[in-house]
């Protein structure tokens, strides 16, 4: 069993108070790899910005569950040797789909977990919610815990669904009562992956490219109301920007009908009761047009080196500027 705090972390309760008062979001960057890492506590220590740091099943599979733990563990190390004297870190399990798997993840030192019972009917969620939250909220050190009413489109590694279905306001009250969660996870019209809607959901700009609907504010107005200065999270919210799906596809990749969350409405969310925006598919478009660039304009290149080192730059710069113009995060570190 190791604690969050031998590694350095911290949990969300904190930050989400900090978050709420000063009306920005504290991001929430996927990562599955050292690149993707270091651009993220780069850009969060030169935009003096917290970061909550996510780890999806998928990713957890990928790269290996205790190779996770010191790389978060080296991430604290990392930002106070580029300055940062006391870096704000969560290690956060994203989408957890089952009381053994948010178990594992506190017993390996996160400091925050997702419990998605979103799929299941209404009491078997709460069910499921309130399990987990009474283990992370009775350990030594206490982990914060992210429910979720309303179900997402979209996918993203293990999560899929085809059709969203917006949070219900007459739920939330009674939801986090009978749980105990520290935040709630809402939709109102995000979703995973890199084509938020579909193209019969959009109209069409001048230059052909993709506008979709609004965000239903009206929904999260009518949450706020039922829960006062509740810490509220919105998933699936890259903006899916088009430069990279332009450089990606001249390039030779082929993502047709790509459409994101336009930046003004997170904006707008991350003034209100949202202090928490999760963005993954914005980071795998920017290392994929990057490295696509490399490979296509030195095609005689093979050492990782010399693909991954531009990612990661392009990923530094996308995540600066998240921080800095659309999540309002940067300035906010202690």
């Amino acid at each position: 069993m190791t604690s969050y705090k031998e590694l350095g972390l911290v949990n969300t309760k904190e930050l989400f108070e900090k978050a709420m008062k000063g009306g920005y979001a504290v991001p929430a960057y996927n990562f599955n790899n050292m690149e993707q890492m270091q651009a993220i506590i780069q850009a969060c220590v030169e935009t003096k910005s917290p970061v909550i740091l996510q780890v999806s099943s998928g990713a957890r599979k990928y790269a290996n569950q205790t190779l996770l733990r010191y790389m978060a563990q080296g991430a604290v190390e990392y930002a106070k040797e580029l300055g940062c004297e006391k870096p704000q870190i969560v290690l956060h399990l994203d989408h957890g789909d089952s009381f053994e798997l948010c178990k594992s993840c506190i017993e390996m030192g996160f400091s925050s977990v997702m419990i998605d019972g979103s799929s299941l009917p209404y009491d078997e969620n709460i069910a499921l919610t309130k399990k987990v939250c009474d283990f992370a909220h009775s350990q030594k050190d206490y982990v914060t815990v992210e429910g979720e009413l309303g179900v997402l489109a979209g996918v993203e590694d293990d999560v899929s669904a085809e059709e969203s279905h917006y949070t219900r306001p007459e739920e939330v009250q009674d939801f986090v009562s009978k749980t105990g969660v520290d935040s709630l996870a809402i939709s109102i019209g995000t979703s995973h992956g890199r084509c938020k809607f579909k193209p019969e959901q959009c109209t069409r700009n001048a230059d052909g490219l993709l506008i979709p609907p609004p965000l239903a504010f009206d929904v999260l107005e009518e949450i706020e109301k039922k829960l006062p200065g509740f810490p509220i999270v919105l998933h699936g919210s890259s903006s899916v920007p088009h430069e990279y799906v332009e450089q990606i596809e001249k390039y030779g990749g082929k993502i047709p009908d790509s459409v994101g969350i336009p930046e003004e409405q997170l904006r707008k969310a991350a003034k209100s009761a949202v202090c928490k925006i999760n963005i993954d598919s914005d980071g795998r478009l920017a290392m994929t047009a990057a490295i696509r660039k490399v490979f296509v304009e030195n095609p005689s290149e093979f050492d990782p080196r010399k693909y991954l080192g531009p990612a990661r730059e392009e990923l530094k710069k996308m995540y600066m500027r998240k921080n800095i113009e659309v999540l309002g995060s940067a300035s906010h570190l202690d």
